[in-house]
C-alpha cells in the first residue's frame, strides 16, 4: 500500500508529507489513522506543524489542523512556511505558548540530541527531533521521539515495566525498559526516507519490538 501521508519531525514540530496524486479524502483518512495511533502519546503536546509536497488551500490546511488536534488530542499553534523570516516569527510564537501552556504529566523536549548528550526525565517525555547514535534518553515513565531513534533509550528507569518507547524510525543502539533490554536492531540508509513507527514494551515477560497499528 502507497502511503498519502508520511510524518517527520523539525526544529518546531512536525513536517507533514503529503502525496501530491492522491485524492485528497485519502489524504484526511490517513492523516486521521496516524494521528489516533500516536494518540496517547503525543496527548496534550504543543506543537507547530510545516506541509510539504502538497498545495493546499486555507480551508483545507485548517481542516487539516483541525483533524490532527482531534485525532491525536494535541495543540497546534501555527503552520510554519519554508520562509526563513517566517519560520523566525513563528518560533517566537511557538516559544510564547509553550511557556505558557500548563504542565502536564510528563515533558516536552524539542531537538534533536547528539552524540555523548544526555536527557533525563523524572516523568514520560516527548521528544521533537531525533536521538542521533552515541546519544542518551532515559525516563521513569514513556519515551515517544518523533523522529529517528539511533542512539540509546530507557523508559521505566524506576522499575516501571508498563512504560513503553514509540519512535518514527526506530533502529536505537540500545533500547532498555525497567531492567529489561533488547538486541540492538539492524540499521539501513534506506530507512530514512520512509516511516515507519515502532513501538517497545514487555508483555509476559519478554520485551517486545513491533511495528506501530495505524
Amino acid at each position: 500500500m502507497k502511503y498519502a501521508v508520511m510524518i517527520k519531525s523539525s526544529k518546531y514540530g512536525l513536517r507533514i508529507f503529503l502525496d501530491a496524486k492522491a485524492p485528497y479524502e485519502e489524504v484526511k483518512e490517513q492523516l486521521r489513522e496516524r494521528f489516533v495511533a500516536l494518540r496517547k502519546f503525543l496527548k496534550h503536546a504543543t506543537m507547530a506543524v510545516t506541509f510539504e509536497g502538497r498545495v493546499l488551500t486555507c480551508t483545507q490546511e485548517q481542516e487539516l489542523v483541525e483533524l490532527m488536534c482531534e485525532a491525536g488530542e494535541i495543540t497546534i499553534t501555527c503552520i510554519v512556511d519554508q520562509s526563513e523570516n517566517t519560520a523566525i516569527h513563528y518560533r517566537k510564537i511557538l516559544d510564547k505558548c509553550k511557556e505558557e501552556t500548563p504542565k502536564q504529566d510528563g515533558q516536552f523536549y524539542k531537538g534533536t540530541l547528539k552524540r555523548h548528550q544526555i536527557l533525563e526525565s523524572d516523568t514520560s517525555i516527548v521528544i521533537l527531533g531525533d536521538v542521533e547514535a552515541g546519544a542518551t534518553v532515559a525516563a521513569k515513565g514513556n519515551i515517544v521521539v518523533l523522529g529517528n531513534i539511533r542512539g540509546n533509550v530507557h523508559a521505566g528507569v524506576s522499575g516501571r515495566k508498563s512504560a513503553v518507547i514509540v519512535g518514527l524510525s526506530f533502529y536505537p543502539n540500545r533500547v532498555r525498559i525497567a531492567d529489561m533490554e533488547a538486541k540492538q536492531l539492524p540499521y539501513s540508509e534506506e530507512e530514512d526516507t520512509s516511516i515507519n513507527p515502532k513501538i517497545a514494551g514487555i508483555r509476559n515477560a519478554h520485551l517486545y519490538i513491533r511495528a506501530l497499528a495505524r
